[in-house]
């Protein structure tokens, strides 16, 4: 008679089943899975503050671009200590300490229910439903004084929202740079809002009309020497008519008075 203490396999000593066992096959694949699960959430906590920092230097990267105060190979941190955040209330276009604007997250913010503003349908230009009640500004400074204004703007454009910023001389007015960070627009068509040639056709263009209503637009085709607008025009981009549509009304909301009029205006009128 067979012996009853003799054990029989089982999940707990399933390296003495067959190896055609499917029980053992369904128990390897498990430990594997657990395996890999361990390793990849282990990994993703140890290099959460390395992605923090990257992300972070990557921001600060794009800002000092924007300016035309970044060459490869510059130390990041070394040319952003000539940058100072101040954090406005878009409504007011006031300073405002209610929060640090070094840690300031504006994108985190747009998601706070205690720290957005639900935007009407007809007023959502930019198409992002939310903004944040408080917005940062990134002075670059020479000696103390003040010489541009780096604004942070964010709209839908064909196939994604686009993130970037916008900068401005310190009359509030003359455009200096406008650089997107992040997009998922097609390469080649709506993409092309990354080329070096079309970006740099932003300088020196004005934001706002004699009148004051915003009048910065990306035209469909190339804008005329000489015609009416022209300071007030960029050239469209060939083919991407929708993402060219959509960086106008991006510019339209953010330097309207739902964005950073009320600030701009002040500026204008008192300075800096």
């Amino acid at each position: 008679m067979p012996n009853e203490n003799q054990s029989k396999p089982s999940a707990w000593n399933f390296l003495a089943l067959p190896n055609d066992s499917t029980a053992k096959t369904f128990i390897m694949a498990t430990l594997v899975c657990l395996v890999c699960a361990v390793f990849v959430s282990v990994s993703a906590v140890a290099l959460k503050p390395l992605q923090v920092l990257n992300k972070e230097l990557d921001k600060k990267k794009n800002i000092l671009q924007v300016a035309g105060l970044y060459q490869d190979g510059d130390d990041i941190e070394a040319a952003f200590s000539k940058i100072d955040i101040k954090l406005i209330e878009l409504a007011t276009g006031e300073y405002t300490t209610e929060y640090d604007a070094a840690t300031y997250d504006e994108r985190t913010a747009a998601k706070d229910p205690e720290l957005n503003v639900l935007i009407e349908k007809s007023d959502d230009l930019a198409g992002i439903r939310m903004r944040p009640k408080y917005m940062p500004v990134y002075q670059v400074k020479d000696e103390g004084v003040v010489k541009q204004l780096i604004l942070p703007v964010n709209g839908y454009g064909l196939w994604s929202t686009l993130y970037g910023f916008i900068a401005l001389e310190t009359d509030g007015q003359t455009i200096i740079g406008l650089s997107y960070y992040e997009h998922g627009e097609t390469p080649g068509l709506g993409g092309e809002v990354d080329n070096p040639k079309w970006k740099k056709i932003w300088a020196g263009k004005k934001v706002y009309a004699d009148n004051g209503d915003v009048a910065i637009e990306v035209i469909k085709g190339m804008v005329i020497p000489g015609s009416a607008g022209e300071q007030h025009h960029v050239d469209g981009l060939a083919g991407a008519t929708l993402t060219s549509r959509g960086v106008s009304n991006m510019l339209e909301y953010w330097m309207g008075s739902e964005g950073y009029k009320h600030y701009l205006t002040k500026i204008q009128a008192n300075g800096v």
